[in-house]
């Protein structure tokens, strides 16, 4: 089965958007999962979606982004101790606004990790976050509905 014969067994009114939304979600997660081609081959089967799809793809992944961050503060302080403070050093220079890269592959959940671990603000993260998922899927989006 395509990816997009895939999606196109759940476009229908009632799942399509939520299924991407799942996607997007798990895929911020510490689980294994891309929700990029998704998105791509969503809107390949349904243009017409773009506002909506965009917005529930980057909610759905700035959830999920968050879901680590808070999980990763309820870990004790001593928990992350064997890293050096040089590893996280820039992270506590720059703040929330290094969330803004948390839609890398395989930085992004670490970022969120120490993010949470260092209890940095809530709110902020999840803007920072939430910019920068947005801009990775307004690319993703771009690429699906220019062709």
């Amino acid at each position: 089965m395509s990816p997009a014969e895939w999606v196109a067994s759940f476009s229908g009114p009632d799942t399509g958007l939520g299924g991407l939304f799942v996607a997007s979600f798990l895929a911020a997660t510490l689980l294994p999962g891309g929700s990029e081609l998704a998105l791509y081959a969503w809107l390949r089967l349904r243009p017409e979606t773009l506002g909506a799809a965009l917005a529930l793809a980057t909610l759905g992944n700035t959830l999920g982004g968050m879901s680590t961050w808070w999980l990763a503060r309820r870990l004790p302080e001593r928990a992350l101790e064997r890293f050096s403070s040089r590893h996280l050093s820039w992270l506590r220079r720059w703040g929330p606004l290094a969330l803004v890269m948390a839609w890398a592959p395989v930085v992004g959940d670490a970022l969120c990790v120490a993010a949470g671990w260092l209890r940095l603000a809530a709110l902020p993260c999840a803007a920072w976050m939430a910019l920068g998922k947005g801009l990775r899927y307004g690319l993703v989006a771009l690429g699906a509905t220019a062709f």
